[in-house]
């Protein structure tokens, strides 16, 4: 039994091998979406200056900070999302770039937070950002690009759906029921449906206004902003606005988002929102001490969440092993029939690693029973048999236990590498 004193901390988890090529999977779609939209990789720090987050965030978050003081006597904090980051690298080197600025970052956060599911106090997400375009064509590119990475990983129309409102129909609200500052208004709004019905009331008396009021405003669609009717035309264009609904009780709950606002909803609602994201113009300003001024607009998706998402989802969990069976380990896996050929398995290990088949084989002598059941552990799609006719070998393939004899003088790696290019066979579920 493991000593229950080096196990890992709350919140925090081991990646064993399968876990790994998950997180490969989910990173593959990202990375695939991204660039089919144009998207350029960056990179920030994982450790910040905790001021960056003290700024601007706002909410709950600077409550969750893994916060802490460096041997140099500076206030550091992992960093609990891309955005503030993002906005400082911005403003930093803007210059060297031309607008609109399309980037995306895949990486780990922290938050320090009570764990949960699809909730853990380290996790990997994904933001993707634009910069520099002020227009609702660049939030309506943000949620098409959200769009499409959902489809990517399998969902279909009626697995999700993306509910979006816009900042700015609320300042209005704000303005008519004479209520001076929206900024703490507003967290109200975002956990309505989250509060009990007399601990509602009680905060909604202070500003003044009633629930009867708000459900009024929430459920007349005239309050959609003009930005949020440009969102959808634009969607409808692309063939993409039967995924997107207004909501107006959707604000996100960080301070610097500023207009459009959008979460991506499981539709039998088993889980909180899997992705979200909105318009923060004045964010680069603010951490630049106005020397930076650009429109931004960004969404993020976390790891955990989605993948609990894909587990539950019959069709999405239905690709990920699909992807999972056609990126292995290893592609192909070595029988050494004969241990006196051993040295020539050897040299067609190395001929076809150096081709770029992955390849893998018994470093100590086994019977063949017990190497092809290796190589079934191993998720191998074809085994090479080596026994006393070489250089004449026999390539089982093994979901379908057929094989074919490899002549000599036919070229290996070529002849693997159309095996490997050609499908088994449908995936049942």
């Amino acid at each position: 039994m493991a000593d229950k004193r080096f196990q890992s901390l709350p919140g925090f988890r081991d990646f064993t091998p399968r876990d790994c090529a998950v997180r490969n999977y989910l990173f593959s779609a990202w990375r695939g979406v991204a660039h089919r939209y144009g998207f350029t990789e960056y990179e920030a720090p994982i450790v910040e200056s905790t001021e960056l987050y003290l700024k601007k965030s706002g909410g709950e978050l600077t409550t969750q900070l893994f916060r802490f003081e460096d041997q140099g006597g500076r206030d550091i904090t992992l960093r609990p999302e891309l955005t503030a980051s993002l906005a400082r690298i911005v403003g930093a080197n803007q210059r060297d770039f031309p607008k609109p600025l399309k980037w995306f970052e895949i990486g780990p956060c922290f938050r320090y937070e009570k764990p949960q599911k699809g909730r853990g106090r380290e996790f990997i997400q994904f933001n993707a950002d634009i910069l520099g375009e002020g227009s609702a064509s660049a939030d309506a590119e943000l949620i098409a690009l959200a769009i499409d990475t959902m489809i990517a990983l399998g969902f279909q129309q009626g697995d999700f759906i993306i509910r979006a409102s816009d900042r700015e129909s609320w300042l209005g609200f704000c303005a008519e029921h004479n209520i001076p500052e929206p900024s703490e208004f507003l967290p109200l709004i975002d956990r309505l449906e989250k509060l009990k019905p007399e601990a509602l009331n009680e905060q909604l008396a202070v500003f003044n206004v009633t629930r009867e009021q708000v459900d009024a405003f929430v459920n007349n669609p005239e309050n959609a902003s003009p930005a949020f009717k440009e969102i959808q035309q634009n969607l409808n264009a692309r063939g993409l606005g039967q995924y997107l609904e207004l909501d107006l009780t959707i604000v996100r709950g960080l301070a610097y988002y500023t207009g459009a606002v959008f979460e991506i909803f499981d539709t039998k609602k088993s889980m909180r929102a899997v992705a979200g994201g909105g318009r923060y113009d004045g964010l680069l300003s603010t951490l630049s001490g106005g020397a930076t001024d650009l429109p931004a607009t960004g969404f993020a998706m976390g790891d955990m969440v989605i993948r609990n998402f894909i587990e539950e989802t019959p069709n999405a969990k239905m690709e990920m092993e699909a992807w999972l069976a056609r990126n292995p380990a290893c592609d192909v896996y070595l029988v050494i029939a004969d241990e006196s050929k051993r040295n020539n398995a050897l040299g067609t290990l190395a001929e076809l690693r150096s081709a770029g088949i992955s390849t893998d084989f018994s470093m100590s002598p086994l019977n063949v029973g017990k190497q092809f059941k290796k190589a079934q552990q191993s998720g191998a799609r074809l085994a090479l048999v080596i026994g006393a006719e070489f250089p004449e070998m026999q390539l089982k393939i093994l979901s379908s236990r057929t094989e074919e004899t490899i002549h000599p003088n036919t070229n290996l790696a070529e002849a693997i590498q159309s095996y490997l290019d050609s499908p088994d066979g449908p995936l049942i579920a």
